[in-house]
């Protein structure tokens, strides 16, 4: 020991685990967290300091190496999932969870959460019920949609009506649309995970009605769906042109096939009431003639993550009974919050008010303002020693240089 390096003795001296834990530090934090957690905070530090050793650090004395361990198991121990400040700007943030949820469906959530619940169960006439009918009696009233089915996501909406209505047939989708949104949901690949195969119409820019035809009578029986996608987070614009609804859905009627539309958002009710640039309505495209029209519960529905399909009954009984329905399937809680927010869009005013999404998108400048007046106040409170400013006002004149 004596003729050792300095770097080896140190090495042999580390402590032990067991003499790790019977350091305060670490017996406090046993006290309120798991012994496994705690014993493999203890190890890793220990291999920290043995790195830190290595390369050349000077030792840690015990009490701090179970001090950092007793850090180290209280950040394992604390969720990822935790609430956040959303100060974007974006109101529907996909990596911030996207639309909060009202007071309704909170109460809701908490509701069902605390016990069992009539997820599949019919209260009225005691036999076993069918699970979403309470979302899907609502999505019908207010869309006009003959039936609706809940799924647990947009993309699983998507995946599933390709997957039941054109697995090893074709869909035609316009070049235009064969779009790419958050998280790498591509279009293109959807339908080729679904069993359907893609037969590409028109342009970037521009795709006619023609297009379609043409398509169609190529093709012949092997054609199974005319798809049409909402761009939702994108826009062509200049020298374009598209089909409206109306025509594509006359031209599938004749070929006797269903037209299928991705709305991506899927707004409920008229954004440009809240001084918001207009996106299509569930209703209107149905209205149009699309025989299933699918979107999302947690963008400008302002519930919780789903994927809804609406249309027309024989081909929504068609997905329920696919065997994938089963595994894209939503659980309680997310029924409840979307059953609990539904009922607000019976009156346009009363959603606007009361769905957090929709009441924040209608925010004015001059509304806004206080408030982030009242912020800046309170932060400059917290920590002086920041400098925080309001940018945006006063507005400069319009005679004033830009």
């Amino acid at each position: 020991m004596a003729g050792m390096p300095p770097r080896s003795r140190n090495l042999r001296a580390l402590p032990a685990v067991e003499t790790l834990l019977q350091l305060p530090a670490l017996t406090r934090a046993l006290e309120r967290l798991p012994r496994p957690l705690v014993v493999e905070a203890a190890r890793a530090e220990i291999a920290a300091e043995r790195g830190r050793l290595r390369g050349g650090g000077a030792p840690a004395a015990a009490p701090a190496m179970a001090a950092a361990a007793a850090a180290r198991a209280e950040a394992a121990q604390r969720p990822l999932l935790r609430r956040v400040i959303n100060a974007t700007g974006v109101v529907l943030h996909t990596n911030l969870g996207r639309a909060p949820l009202g007071q309704a469906a909170r109460r809701a959530v908490a509701e069902v959460a605390r016990g069992y619940c009539s997820v599949e169960f019919d209260v009225a006439s005691g036999r076993r019920g069918d699970r979403g009918a309470g979302v899907e009696r609502w999505l019908t009233r207010l869309t006009g949609a003959e039936a609706g089915l809940v799924v647990n996501n947009g993309a699983a909406a998507v995946l599933l009506a390709l997957s039941a209505l054109a697995a090893g047939r074709k869909v035609v989708v316009s070049r235009g649309e064969l779009v790419e949104i958050g998280g790498s949901f591509r279009i293109p690949e959807i339908l080729e995970k679904s069993g359907a195969g893609l037969v590409e119409v028109g342009t970037t820019n521009r795709t006619h009605l023609r297009d379609f035809e043409r398509a169609l009578a190529r093709h012949g029986r092997e054609v199974a769906a005319v798809l049409r996608v909402h761009p939702s987070n994108f826009r062509v614009s200049g020298f374009t042109t598209r089909p409206t609804l109306e025509e594509l859905a006359r031209l599938t009627r004749r070929r006797r096939i269903p037209l299928l539309e991705d709305l991506g958002s899927g707004a409920l009710t008229d954004l440009g009431t809240l001084g918001v640039e207009r996106e299509p309505t569930v209703r209107e495209s149905l209205t149009a003639g699309c025989d299933l029209v699918t979107f999302s519960g947690d963008k400008l529905l302002g519930a919780t993550q789903a994927g809804l399909i609406l249309g027309r009954r024989r081909l929504v009984e068609r997905l329920r009974r696919d065997p994938l329905a089963r595994a894209l399937r939503v659980d309680k809680l997310t029924l409840a919050a979307l059953e609990a927010t539904l009922p607000a869009y019976g009156d346009p005013i009363q959603a606007a008010r009361e769905v957090p999404a929709l009441a924040m998108l209608g925010l004015t400048a001059e509304m806004l303002e206080p408030r982030a007046r009242s912020l800046a106040e309170a932060i400059r409170r917290r920590m002086p020693e920041m400098v925080v400013t309001v940018a945006g006002w006063p507005r400069p004149s319009r005679r004033s240089p830009p």
